[in-house]
């Protein structure tokens, strides 16, 4: 390389090299998540086992249902609010290359022939041909680490998208199975309200009987025959209530809803898992919504970062070359032209405009800390509940059997006697109002006994791991 040579490229390479020192000058905002915390055992007491058993990433399988397992498969795969999620994380994606591209030149090419004419006043036409191709090059500099804050903002942005995708499928299968056994409940419900029907219906075919052979009174037909027509009426909401619920879960499944229906399962015959949680403070790696909340975190914590770099002067560094001719189509004798050029802008005076944004992230920083740590508060209050409804909806079940029982043991006796002649139709009655009502509440507590097993799931991220994701 000759000396004069030298003499013309020296200066931008300084400059250009000047530049490239200032970019390693990065502003960085430190982490804020915040140190939370997190109590050393659960509010309510665990069964006494020795290891806490792990919830399967699939969870529901362990209901052993074969018909909720084919419904939550259906729901995961065709669920319209799933798929919007999935669609959400490709934007997240797109949207992070776009910013990532900001840290590559912009490489742009331009030719051109021009062949024009002029014809002076009174002087001769003067013909001009020319033909150029060029190559530029621009560069944004990252002096201050701008580029880089948007960058790991998109990042996080991204991962918070899929913690999102992973609450909300979390989500769907607890809601799917919560209303499937909404709707064996209810349909149970309604075969017991039937066998109820049914035992009024022989009460009252002995009562009036009795009423013929002069025994009972017309007064005491009249009671039982009130106590069928209830009975009857109470079927009516229970069936509509079975179809309402079966076109829910077809809204979940994606499916059309008129004229959805499902495979029945026995209620009473579901297996309830037994689920120990492990510790407190594992529950932060073991939710995917609080993973959602650090990562949404730590994109304002680079947002707030990128707001600062912004204040500060902001640099680009870009080249140009090309070749042109006076000939027209022919570059075979070319004139060569080429730039070098390092230029610095510093915002002087744009009505707070840029500080404001700065203070806007700060606020949005400081909403996130708090979100994140009401999300925690929240999942470990969730736990707790969930861990005393099991609990006690297992203690009510339980208790609700004998009720039950003995019930339906006096309603025989009452019926007995009764028919003998000894008994009032009273004492038959008040029996049979507790063996309707018992029968009734041990559904509805299988229903919140399963529900409880549900929730405890749902709270404790449903065998989801931060790890694994």
């Amino acid at each position: 390389m000759t000396t004069k040579t030298i003499r013309y490229f020296g200066q931008p390479l300084a400059v250009a090299i000047f530049g490239l020192m200032l970019s390693a000058c990065t502003i960085r905002e430190p982490s804020s998540l915040p140190r939370m915390p997190l109590p050393e055992k659960w509010g309510e007491s665990l069964p006494s086992q020795t290891t806490a058993s792990e919830i399967r990433n699939d969870w529901w399988q362990d209901f052993d249902s074969v018909e909720l397992n084919r419904l939550v498969e259906r729901a995961l795969k065709d669920n319209p609010d799933l798929l919007i999620s999935v669609e959400r994380i490709r934007q997240a994606e797109i949207a992070l290359k776009i910013t990532g591209a900001s840290r590559l030149p912009n490489v742009g090419i331009s030719a051109g022939t021009s062949d024009s004419w002029s014809t002076p006043d009174g002087k001769a036409t003067t013909r001009r041909e020319s033909s150029s191709i060029g190559l530029s090059i621009n560069y944004e500099l990252d002096l201050w680490g701008k580029i880089a804050a948007n960058v790991a903002s998109g990042e996080a942005s991204l991962k918070a998208t899929r913690f999102d995708y992973d609450a909300a499928r979390l989500s769907l299968a607890a809601s799917v199975a919560g209303i499937y056994f909404q709707s064996l409940a209810t349909n149970e419900r309604l075969r017991i309200a039937r066998e109820n029907l049914v035992l009024a219906k022989r009460i009252l075919a002995i009562v009036e009987a009795r009423h013929k052979n002069g025994v009972a009174t017309k007064l005491e037909v009249s009671q039982q025959n009130t106590t069928v027509l209830s009975l009857q009426a109470a079927l009516i909401p229970l069936s509509v209530q079975i179809r309402q619920l079966h076109s829910a879960l077809a809204l979940l499944l994606g499916q059309i809803p008129q004229g959805a229906a499902f495979a029945e399962d026995d209620l009473s015959r579901l297996k309830i898992p037994a689920i120990i949680p492990d510790m407190p403070s594992t529950l932060i790696t073991r939710r995917p919504d609080i993973a959602s909340a650090e990562a949404t975190l730590a994109s304002n914590d680079a947002n707030v970062a990128a707001a600062r770099a912004a204040l500060l002067p902001g640099a680009s560094l870009s080249a140009s070359g090309g070749l042109s001719s006076a000939l027209l189509f022919d570059l075979a004798s070319p004139t060569r032209s080429f730039s070098l050029a390092l230029s610095l802008v510093q915002n002087i005076f744009d009505g707070g405009r840029l500080r404001l944004q700065t203070e806007n992230a700060r606020s949005q920083q400081a909403v996130q800390i708090i979100t994140y740590a009401k999300t925690v508060r929240t999942a470990l209050k969730e736990v707790d509940d969930s861990l005393s409804n099991v609990e006690k909806t297992d203690q009510q079940e339980k208790a609700q059997q004998a009720v039950l029982d003995q019930a339906a043991s006096s309603l025989h006796l009452a019926e007995l006697r009764y028919r003998e002649g000894v008994g009032d139709l009273l004492s038959v009655l008040e029996a049979e109002r507790t063996v309707f009502t018992a029968r009734d509440q041990l559904v509805t507590l299988r229903l919140a006994r399963l529900q409880a097993a549900i929730d405890l799931c749902k709270a404790l991220g449903g065998g989801w791991d931060i790890k694994k994701s």
